[in-house]
């Protein structure tokens, strides 16, 4: 479960921009997460709950999470296409020469300070 670590991480990070940003308390922070990113969203929930306890800028910011789609583009015939439902084969030419355009992302998209 790597899932804690990447909520250390965030929480340092987040730390790091209070600090320099002189914020006293978040509400809330807002998380993007690629479809194919690795990360289990429930998970990662769970630890952030347990984490943020233990932060005094942190301590009862919500964690909310956005998905960001996986899209594929296929290099045959130039067209996209949902990566989750169809995998690496394009859908439309049957084309293999694919690559992930976007849907493993991980950012920091938000911060609420109170």
């Amino acid at each position: 479960m790597h899932e804690l670590g990447i909520v250390f991480h965030i929480i340092n990070s987040l730390e790091k921009i209070g600090e320099e940003n002189q914020l006293k308390e978040v509400a809330s922070v807002i998380l993007e997460i690629g479809e194919v990113s690795g990360v289990a969203d429930s998970y990662l929930k769970d630890c952030w709950k347990w984490a943020v306890k233990k932060s005094d800028l942190l301590n009862g910011a919500e964690l909310l999470i956005e998905v960001i789609p996986a899209v594929t583009f296929c290099e045959d015939c130039s067209r996209t296409y949902e990566t989750v439902k169809y995998g690496k084969t394009c859908p439309y030419c049957a084309g293999e020469h694919t690559y992930l355009m976007t849907g493993n992302e991980f950012n920091i998209k938000e911060i609420e300070a109170c």
